[in-house]
């Protein structure tokens, strides 16, 4: 393990120096992207498939033609797309924004994850942290967003605000502040400081403190026309961490400032619609990340581009949940709704309205596809727990939204994923453990014994050899509970293990699709296992319509090849890409490449023979959902759940070997294509002919292991 690893972090920690000339902040007098590009436009759906759930209904993207069209007729739609794991909001939209992978970007396991602290005890924390946020000031205080060495990783933003780009974050994961938290560790601590007057005023009031702070900010480049410059209300954007410095840049946190900043003076930012962006309680600014929907998100965008924000990241919530807003807790009521059900319907034709409303402004504004690259994607796919919609007069589906306690008699259009607290449905003696509650449970076992513990085996056996009924699998009929499982070793092939060794779980049990696993309290719905109706798009897991996502690229340099089924890609490609096209880099080599089959050229961004071929032979080795992960996941599955240990022993020997040469190689062949791209230095022919012999034997051996096993 260790010569070949720590040869490998040696090159990767490499790649996170200073590389090529810095941009002093006082020399850039304006936007520095490369022409004619003048705008970025980067927006990330949660939950939204290209894919129909139900064969009778239309898909979400089929339901919001102005988008869909806007991405065939102007660019190419890559719908083999895939995203990363744990396949969770947080993962997918960092690993965009990043480039990275989860064993470099932090985000391993999401939108939460367990922690073995530094007390001994298994503690829990969210993932949507602003930046610079550690895990846990008093039991971990390594940074949340935690890449090699224990530093902080690199932030998406600087490239752009170096070139003297100002960037707007719109509810976007963790470039804004993501919380009122007024502890140590808190965002409002963190960012504004304690006793002031916005840290004070979220322990006074937090609801008004979200409105007023959390999920919109603008991050500054130096020029004289920055939102910043002059603006009393800047803090100082720190990155202590960043590679080659990051000094004198000011950011504006929250609406209370950013508003104004692009609202012409005025308190209120307008959506699409023409309506004040508020909160359910009618206060102007965030209105809750389940409130960003299209026409929020978009009419923030807009302001953003059309006052003098030329870069935008946006998020917009899920269509599959029926939004509620509720002005008691000043936040929305999310239930879920079916395939084809009313309330999903109703909020598909509105996104579809604020797209053509977006698309019909911007073009107003003179930012278009001539001058703009807009990039469009999805954090995840998501699995439909539920039966079959019933037909209703106005075309619409209904289902059972009512707790289902006897899963052999619910009804056939219930709707909710399958609740199952796992301990009591484990034998006598069973350690103690708890759970990152998910689809694809990670588990912690108190005291965090090694991976060959005898009861940690044991365990591992109990759960996989484990079913449970599944309604919505032959009326109940019992299923097994496990798709695969992996451990630590397995878990770092698909960058499960970061720089901080007290996230790395026990193990991980991808499970089946229809069930959402616990640890701890019984559920609510009447027994264990039941049904609960509140739920029902499960993600986290290996399954193909989960990993599979969708990805759009429109703008100078991108060829309208409409939608490309063919072409594999994840959404550690776009960073590369966005940078490539813009004429920027990062400090660092990203675990992506260049999405060369974009390419309005044969000869743009590297788009020759070699590079191609390399990033095919890359992605087979070294992507979550490609041919090396799959195959030693299978091999893993039947060690770990094989009761003879010497089996398990020399499978988990194997993998660990199989895992050195392959981090080898992928890390080879990543640094050249990088190099190729932005350092304009090919790689020579003789070291391709090496890696490309080299990857494929890996590859050989991992699908020789995976049936041997």
């Amino acid at each position: 393990m260790k010569r070949t690893l720590v040869a490998t972090a040696i090159v990767a920690a490499a790649s996170f120096a200073a590389v090529g000339a810095r941009i002093s902040p006082a020399a850039t007098a304006t936007c520095g992207l490369k022409a004619p590009i003048k705008h970025v436009i980067y927006l990330q759906f949660d939950n939204t498939h290209y894919r129909r759930d139900r064969p009778n209904v239309p898909s979400d993207l089929e339901q919001m033609p102005h988008l869909l069209d806007f991405m065939k007729s102007n660019g190419t739609l890559f719908t083999n797309d895939h995203t990363v794991l744990i396949s969770h909001t947080a993962n997918g939209i960092l690993s965009s924004l990043t480039g990275l992978y989860p064993d470099r970007n932090g985000m391993t396991v999401g939108n939460s994850y367990g922690f073995f602290g530094n007390d001994g005890a298994t503690h829990f924390s969210s993932s949507f942290k602003y930046w610079t946020d550690p895990v846990d000031a008093t039991f971990d205080p390594k940074p949340n967003m935690v890449t090699l060495g224990g530093k902080n990783t690199p932030a998406p933003w600087v490239p752009f605000t170096r070139a003297g780009c100002d960037v707007g974050g719109v509810g976007t994961a963790n470039i804004e502040l993501e919380n009122t938290a007024t502890n140590a560790s808190g965002d409002m601590t963190k960012v504004f400081g304690t006793g002031s007057p916005e840290w004070n005023e979220a322990v006074a009031n937090p609801q008004l403190a979200q409105t007023d702070f959390v999920g919109i900010a603008i991050h500054c480049g130096n020029a004289s026309s920055s939102k910043c410059a002059g603006n009393a209300t800047a803090k100082d954007d720190l990155l202590p961490d960043e590679p080659g410095g990051y000094s004198g840049f000011k950011a504006l946190f929250g609406t209370k400032y950013v508003d104004p900043a692009i609202a012409g003076g005025k308190p209120c930012v307008n959506s699409t619609a023409g309506k004040p962006i508020a909160d359910p309680l009618g206060n102007c600014g965030f209105p809750g990340f389940d409130g960003m929907f299209a026409e929020n998100t978009l009419g923030y965008v807009a302001a953003m581009q059309e006052n003098g924000v030329p870069v935008t990241y946006g998020y917009l919530s899920d269509i599959h949940d029926c939004h509620v807003p509720n002005t008691t807790s000043d936040a929305f009521v999310s239930t879920a709704q079916g395939p084809g059900e009313s309330c999903a319907k109703q909020q598909l034709a509105a996104y579809d309205a604020a797209f053509d409303h977006f698309f019909t402004d911007l073009k107003a504004h003179g930012i278009d596809r001539s001058n703009t690259l807009f990039v469009i994607t999805v954090d995840e796919g998501d699995h439909f727990a539920g039966g079959t919609g019933t037909p209703q007069p106005d075309g619409t589906l209904a289902y059972a939204h009512t707790s289902c306690s006897t899963l052999t008699a619910c009804p056939g259009n219930q709707i909710g994923e399958v609740n199952a607290n796992l301990p009591p449905l484990l034998p006598a003696g069973t350690p103690s453990f708890t759970v990152h509650s998910d689809d694809a449970p990670t588990v912690y076992v108190a005291g965090n014994p090694p991976r060959t513990d005898a009861a940690v085996r044991k365990l591992e056996r109990d759960l996989g050899g484990m079913t449970l009924p599944d309604p919505y699998v032959g009326g109940g009929a019992p299923s097994p509970i496990t798709v695969a499982l992996a451990d630590s070793v397995q878990m770092q092939i698909l960058h499960m293990v970061n720089a901080d060794p007290a996230r790395t779980p026990t193990f991980t049990l991808f499970g089946n699709p229809d069930i959402f696993f616990t640890a701890g309290s019984n559920p609510t719905c009447g027994g264990n296992p039941c049904v609960a109706p509140g739920f029902a798009w499960n993600h986290g897991d290996v399954q193909e319509e989960i990993g599979n996502t969708w990805a759009g690229v429109v703008g100078p340099g991108i060829a309208a090849h409409g939608v490309d089924a063919k072409t594999w890609t994840d959404h550690t490609n776009l960073r590369p890409t966005i940078m490539a096209l813009t004429g920027l880099k990062d400090d660092y080599v990203t675990d992506g490449r260049v999405l060369y089959e974009a390419s309005s050229s044969r000869t743009a961004l590297g788009a020759n023979a070699t590079n191609k071929a390399l990033a095919v032979l890359y992605e087979k080795l070294n992507a979550p959902f490609q041919q090396f992960a799959n195959d030693t996941l299978a091999a893993s599955t039947k060690a770990l759940q094989s009761a003879d240990e010497a089996r398990y022993t020399s499978t988990e020997t194997a993998l660990t070997g199989l895992a050195k040469r392959r981090d080898y190689v992928a890390g080879k062949i990543k640094t050249a294509l990088w190099r190729a791209t932005f350092l304009n230095k090919p790689p020579k022919a003789s070291l391709v002919r090496n890696w490309v012999t080299a990857g494929n034997k890996v590859l050989a051996e991992a699908a020789a292991l995976r049936k041997g096993a």
